[in-house]
């Protein structure tokens, strides 16, 4: 089965929650064991697995990431000014490949799906296919 979401960020940076189109998207596919890509076809975003519990944890990792790579640096050469941003994906990820068993996205107790938007905002999309019987 192969799903897209479609969605606008709201800010510069951000981290998303995704974790509920992916359950939903696993349910509906019927899987029982298998496996669940979730694939950004974005340069300037990513994915990341992280805590559900706090939010100040994703408020941290935008702002680091925001302070280890400025996004006005002299020394970028790119023309579309975004070279923070392409970075930054790089560094983080476009897909993650998750298990599926017993019709169920296997997750740590505390690891949700958040897309990562480093160049916002914008329309993005998120691609999901499952693999399985």
């Amino acid at each position: 089965m192969f799903k897209t979401f479609s969605f606008k960020t709201k800010n510069h940076a951000e981290l998303i929650d995704i974790t509920g189109m992916v359950r939903t998207a696993v349910k509906d596919s019927k899987v029982n064991d298998g496996t669940c890509l979730v694939f950004v076809p974005h340069t300037t975003a990513g994915l990341t697995v992280n805590e559900n519990a706090d939010p100040a944890v994703k408020q941290d990792i935008v702002a680091k990431l925001e302070k280890m790579i400025e996004w006005n640096d002299p020394e970028y050469k790119h023309t579309e000014k975004n070279s923070a941003a392409h970075i930054k994906s790089s560094l983080v990820g476009f897909s993650h490949a998750f298990i599926i068993h017993n019709g169920n996205l296997q997750l740590g107790n505390w690891q949700n799906i958040y897309f990562a938007e480093f160049d916002g905002p914008r329309s993005r999309s998120v691609l999901v296919h499952i693999m399985g019987k």
